[in-house]
């Protein structure tokens, strides 16, 4: 369905004791008929056993000739959860559930472990789905403008109308409760990312809490974890963060709602095993001091005003929120309606403060110091923890194995035959309903801009928006001067920024003004390619900010002190940031191994590529690491006031705003008298091999009928001496699973070969890359995609294959250079392209690809129709002039465990 809808979103969450199943569309019709698709999908599968082995797990030859041959596992969830359980942080999450609460169903995986999955059987299956994934043990949620009679007439005539009401008996109990606390020791994989190794430990300690169907409950508890582990004014970051003893807080850390019993963790990771035990004792410690002490005025008023703000702020997935907040609690009988009322429990948590100032420590005392259902976990590294997995899955292949008969052997490697046939074979999908490419809107609907000149040249694009009385700020300021060898040290100045302090305010102080007036203020490296040429871009740094129409002057004053005087003495604290920063770089990995290997193949093929890689690839990542062991920090602290010469000045800066139209005067006045407070550049501008090219963006002098004002000029990089070449890279990483990247250099944005090639993505991705590398393969994902700077870009995710998956992408070019796709093909791949063109922008972003890309809506009118007139001749042609053997330029990278075949090739780079 994703080919055949213009849908904004489409997936399915397993959690601990539910299924989601959520989607979304702003197409009435479109909406109809994925509810219809997804009825079918949930109440009515076809559950026929191949079906089973093609998704659960399957035995499979390895020589298909010879049915004599040692048998292998293979199957998509086996290996979706092979690598979830490289994550370091999952396992730990995972087993703090299971040993917190361990008397029914949460202390199993609800994804299924690895190990355990080929022990379902089909009958099993069957009979689960039959129980569980009944009518009457489901519940349903809408959200949106769309007529709620019609959603529940077609709920009823298509699935609860064909069912008699059942008793699921599916009910989770509650778990009973300790007389006293509880110890376990368990083992991962080591981090190879990590800065010390001798500091690979974590230990966390986890309380038993109420029932969430209590609704006030859960929601002060909620709170009251806010106010002990978030933000350097909370006791517990104080005590465990600031102590230096560990990298970061343990994962799952606070509060954790997603069971009918809720529970709270804290704890550190990154940590020496000789001082677990002073963990431990700092957390006691601190829940001592939180007794006697409670918590300031201001710190439970920006907890306050952080939930009025985020009640006001509009999100494109608003009501995908909604359903994953209430679907826990609803899940348990709770009363969802009541859950929504925030606003009344606010109004009653203030009641209880006013009423009893003891409240919160009552709880604290209640649930944390005299609560004996109380883990400690801690979790150490085993250098040979992969080596064990891989055994024990071998074991388990043994024991299924010798357990055939000659007959078994035979029977499934017939069945192997009859799937790979089945997924060899184009699928009908003439039974699902579809949208045509004429449900297209053919034009996209005009935002209006309006560009002003603050302090007399600085460019102020203004947005009136219906933002529910919330202002949004930006500012874009170049990077241009700023000398290369302070580029790598971008990423973490934008990191520390807005958290060391400024003018008067030390960290602590600053945070606190943050979180009272804002909802939230932050600083991000951007590389911004250019629409015509691929190597030209811009370099720079955003930064964004929100906030109640009412704070604007305290939201804009923030600004004005990082821009003037920003804080760069904190040593001690500067260490604490970094070092949290690597943790969380470190553990992105696992989960985000695809991304990563993308950026990289990348590296070589545009000086923006360059760029990115050093900004947020793998050698960002390095780079963090090596940091967190440098004696001296002060080396590094000190090269972020150079930077600050090139950044935070007006000479080379552009700001935005989105607001009510009412609030437009006050917002002009106070952006005025920021820029006005931002001094001049100090820094010269030494340009070495760089040119800088002066563009001007689309406005209303060049023909842009909804943009009025001044030009803004944009100041945009290239270097004449760069030659793309190819590269090919493999990270060596303690990963039963790969991540693979391949990346090729095509056509900019205005090219009308980019917009070929956006369809061929998509075309290849769901009509052959899908089937070969997830089905046949046995990888969790797999495709291709063209990103806005020109770079085609395959791709596989948790992938057992790794060269073979690259064989398959080789595969992937000679099927679009045959042309074997049909019309069918191209108009679904059309459809799954403007789902993406198309989706919401939620008030707060409208006018932001004319701000940052300079992208006009007549661009991308223009794009727009030059997607609609993509053809089966015009994949075939840019198939073979860009993505041919020899054509196009091409890099290649690959995160995993060694590999025989790459370790041999000498034209691979092994890191």
């Amino acid at each position: 369905m994703l080919n055949r809808s213009l849908s904004t979103f489409m997936n399915a969450f397993t959690a601990s004791d539910y299924t989601l199943y959520p989607f979304s569309t702003q197409n009435p019709k479109d909406f109809q008929n994925l509810l219809s698709v997804y009825l079918d999908a949930t109440f009515f599968p076809c559950l026929r056993e191949l079906d089973f082995w093609q998704e659960g797990w399957r035995l499979e030859h390895e020589n298909p000739r010879d049915p004599q041959t040692p048998l292998t596992f293979k199957g998509v969830v086996f290996n979706e959860m092979k690598g979830a359980f490289t994550d370091n942080e999952r396992i730990f999450s995972q087993h703090l559930q299971n040993r917190l609460l361990p008397d029914h169903t949460y202390s199993v995986i609800s994804g299924g472990h690895p190990l355990c999955i080929p022990d379902l059987t089909w009958e099993q299956l069957k009979q689960f789905h039959a129980t569980h994934y009944h009518p009457s043990n489901a519940r349903f949620f809408t959200y949106g403008n769309f007529p709620l009679e019609q959603h529940l007439r077609q709920i009823h005539e298509e699935a609860l109308s064909k069912f008699e009401k059942i008793k699921p008996n599916t009910a989770v109990p509650t778990q009973k409760p300790w007389d006293k606390p509880r110890e376990f020791q368990i083992t991962c994989g080591p981090d190879a990312l990590a800065a010390d190794s001798s500091k690979q430990t974590t230990v966390g300690v986890g309380f038993l809490l109420p029932d969430i169907t209590d609704t006030f409950e859960a929601f002060t508890l909620n709170l009251l974890s806010s106010l002990l582990i978030s933000g350097p004014n909370s006791p517990f970051y104080k005590a465990l963060i600031e102590s230096g003893l560990g990298t970061d807080f343990s994962p799952d850390v606070g509060y954790n709602g997603s069971t009918r019993e809720a529970y709270f963790s804290v704890g550190l990771q990154g940590v020496a095993e000789q001082d677990v035990q002073a963990v431990r004792d700092i957390i006691d410690r601190t829940i001592e001091e939180v007794l006697q002490k409670g918590f300031e005025d201001d710190q439970i008023e920006a907890l306050l005003h952080k939930i009025e703000i985020q009640m006001k702020h509009q999100s494109v997935s608003f009501g995908l929120t909604l359903t994953s907040y209430i679907a826990p609690c609803w899940n348990h009988d709770g009363d969802p309606v009541e859950l929504l009322k925030l606003g009344s429990q606010v109004a009653r948590f203030r009641q209880c403060l006013r009423e009893n100032p003891e409240f919160l420590r009552e709880k604290v005392k209640q649930y944390f110091k005299n609560n004996p259902h109380k883990l400690t976990l801690s979790m150490k590294p085993d250098n040979k923890y992969f080596e064990k997995q891989t055994q024990k899955e071998t074991e388990k292949l043994k024991q299924k194995i010798d357990c055939l008969s000659p007959k078994d052997k035979k029977q499934i490697y017939e069945k192997g035959l009859e799937l790979q046939t089945q997924q060899s074979k184009a699928q009908d999908t003439s039974c699902l309903p579809a949208l045509k490419v004429s449900d297209i809107e053919p034009t996209i609907p005009l935002t209006h801009l309006e560009v002003a000149l603050a302090a007399g040249e600085t460019p102020v694009q203004y947005c009136a928006q219906p933002t529910n009385g919330v202002m949004y700020f930006r500012a874009f300021c170049s990077l241009h001067t700023l000398p290369e060898e302070l580029r790598p040290y971008v990423p973490l100045f934008c990191s520390v920024l807005t958290k060391l302090g400024c003018g008067l305010l030390d960290y602590r102080q600053q945070a606190q003004q943050i979180e009272l007036k804002t909802g939230g203020m932050a600083a991000s490296p951007h590389v911004i390619p250019d629409g015509t040429h691929l190597d030209v871009y811009e370099q720079g740094v955003l930064f964004s900010s929100f906030c109640l129409d009412r704070n604007l002057p305290d939201m804009m004053q923030l600004w004005s002190e990082i821009f003037h005087s920003p804080c760069f003495e904190e040593e001690e604290y500067f260490r604490v940031l970094v070092t949290m920063s690597a943790q969380e770089l470190s553990n992105g990995v696992p989960d985000s191994g695809h991304l990563y290997a993308m950026v990289r193949a990348g590296r070589t093929l545009t000086p923006a590529g360059d760029l990115q890689e050093t900004f947020s690839g793998m050698d960002q990542v390095k780079l963090m690491k090596r940091m967190v062991g440098m004696s001296d920090i002060g080396r590094v602290l000190r090269k972020l006031p150079r930077i600050t010469k090139h950044v935070l000045n007006r000479d080379n800066m552009r700001c935005s705003v989105n607001a009510m139209p009412q609030q437009m005067s006050l917002a002009e006045k106070e952006v005025e008298k920021f820029v006005q407070n931002v001094g001049r550049s100090k820094a010269e501008w030494k340009p070495g091999h760089l040119s800088v090219v002066e563009k001007p963006a689309p406005s209303g002098s060049s023909g842009s009928t909804h943009i009025s004002g001044p030009r803004v000029l944009r100041k945009l990089i290239t270097d004449p001496t760069f030659k793309p070449h190819q590269m090919k890279t493999h990270f060596l990483l303690p990963f039963p699973v790969n991540h693979v990247g391949e990346c090729v250099r095509t056509a900019p944005y205005t090219d009308p070969d980019h917009a070929s090639l956006k369809v061929l993505a998509r075309l290849m991705t769901a009509k052959f890359l899908h089937t070969e590398i997830r089905e046949k393969g046995g990888a969790y994902g797999a495709g291709a995609r063209l990103g806005r700077d020109g770079m085609f870009t395959f791709y596989s995710y948790r992938d057992p294959h790794s060269t073979e998956t690259l064989q398959s992408f080789a595969k992937a070019v000679d099927w679009a250079k045959a042309g074997r796709f049909t019309q069918q093909d191209i108009d679904e791949a059309k459809l799954s392209v403007f789902a993406s063109v198309d989706a919401p922008v939620p008030p707060s972003d409208r006018g932001l690809d004319h701000f940052l890309y300079g992208l006009s809506d007549e661009l991308k009118q223009v794009h727009r129709e030059q997607l609609f007139a993509v053809s089966h001749d015009s994949l075939v042609a840019v198939s073979d002039k860009y993505l041919g053997v020899g054509r196009g330029t091409r890099g290649l990278a690959l995160l995993g465990p060694e590999n025989a075949k790459i370790a041999k090739d000498p034209s691979w780079i092994v890191r």
